[in-house]
């Protein structure tokens, strides 16, 4: 037959279930961006519907289990961490001010705490201390992508309060970061026992990864990219940026933390003065490149995220209430991080700015996903539901509440 290896083709069922997705999660966001949502939020419901498709239908491909989305979605939040780090730099950093500082440590603080009362009021007795403290870690995170989307459109992003909440989100990356370290630092100590000083030597590592990163690597990364200038081929500014920003994810791994951290560095590390002379050449600075890999990847990891989701643990009653009040406790705990900007700037404002997790907080899911205490799994597929629905309820409250008070300031 002709066409026989076309019927036999390996790679045939794969192909089909990448146009399932991509197609799916841009309907998914469509639809979350007319109804005024986060696109986010429509390709993490998407990918719920996807499992409870191949539920009912078990003929239909199981998106969760398959090795192709896993690569391209671990792929995507890679490129997500990298093109995210490549939106600060680290004298901008430097230059948040106090105030933003403030709303940052407060950020991490405040949602950490109300974390752990909710884990220790809905979970039962007896449950690893570390699970509490991981589900606190995974409210201290803030999407700034989302907020300073409603800034813009709002027209409020050169405001000081914008300014503000842009600032402390930078912290408040970093921070969150940290803490997601020390966390995954713990459960890997408890299941060796020697909790002290393991968590000590994971702290070191990944404080040491990023001052090297961030004071060898600024140092080192003009001359590379200088070098690269030389280059007579055409289109090296993306290759050059994706291997630095892989290179550094791999050696963040080999110092015990999570690619993502590295491919941050990465980002915040190479700053636009070190690459200029590439962008001219090409005509294109690298956010510009590097965002049709976003648009096309990021998808996939969060429509993984959603279907990852067991649907019948997330709409069991006590999930769902475990989700509502995860939900409720991470707005609270953000929304008191607005005070910390002092006076002459609404509370209001910079709070609910800082509400919205979206996809930073899904990847520190993902991250607990990896995790296992005593060869289980730190979350269970209940925890892990409930976890998601309450990133999902406050993903959708953030910019809803921040349009909210946006419009009624300028009324």
């Amino acid at each position: 037959m002709p066409f026989a290896f076309l019927m036999h083709d390996p790679l045939a069922g794969t192909l089909m279930l990448l146009a399932v997705l991509w197609l799916s999660a841009k309907v998914g966001g469509e639809l979350a961006v007319r109804l005024k949502l986060p696109a986010v939020t429509g390709e993490l419901a998407v990918g719920l519907a996807l499992t409870a498709l191949h539920r009912a239908w078990p003929l239909f491909p199981d998106v969760a289990a398959s090795p192709a989305t896993e690569l391209l979605g671990g792929l995507g939040v890679v490129v997500l961490m990298f093109a995210v780090g490549l939106e600060s730099t680290v004298p901008q950093m430097l230059k948040v001010g106090v105030a933003s500082l403030r709303v940052a440590l407060i950020g991490v603080v405040a949602p950490m705490l109300a974390g752990l009362a909710g884990a220790w009021i809905l979970l039962p007795k007896g449950s690893p201390l570390v699970l509490d403290l991981f589900i606190g870690a995974c409210l201290c995170a803030t999407s700034i992508g989302i907020s300073a989307q409603v800034l813009r459109e709002k027209g409020a992003s050169d405001s000081l309060a914008g300014r503000i909440i842009v600032g402390a989100a930078v912290v408040d990356d970093v921070l969150g970061l940290l803490v997601l370290v020390a966390v995954s630092g713990m459960v890997g100590a408890a299941a060796g026992g020697a909790l002290g000083p393991q968590l000590v030597k994971t702290m070191g590592l990944a404080l040491g990864f990023l001052a090297a990163a961030l004071t060898l690597g600024r140092l080192a990364t003009p001359r590379l990219f200088q070098l690269a200038t030389r280059f007579r081929g055409e289109q090296v500014l993306l290759p050059l940026g994706l291997g630095f920003a892989f290179l550094l994810a791999w050696l963040g791994n080999l110092a015990g933390l999570a690619s993502i951290v590295g491919a941050y560095a990465a980002g915040l590390i190479l700053e636009p003065a070190h690459i200029v002379d590439l962008e001219h050449r090409e005509r294109h600075t690298l956010e510009e490149l590097i965002h049709p890999l976003v648009t096309v990847l990021s998808p996939l990891f969060f429509v993984l995220m959603g279907a990852k989701v067991d649907p019948g643990a997330l709409f069991k009653p006590a999930t769902l209430g475990f989700a509502l009040l995860l939900a409720l406790l991470g707005v609270i705990g953000k929304y008191v991080a607005g005070y910390g900007a002092g006076r002459g700037i609404r509370a209001a404002v910079v709070g609910w700015g800082m509400v919205p997790r979206g996809e930073v907080g899904l990847i520190f899911v993902a991250a607990g996903a990896q995790l296992h205490l005593d060869g289980v799994p730190l979350l269970s597929p209940d925890v892990q539901a409930g976890i998601i629905g309450a990133l999902l309820l406050t993903t959708v409250a953030g910019p809803v509440g921040l349009g909210w008070v946006l419009r009624k300031e300028k009324r």
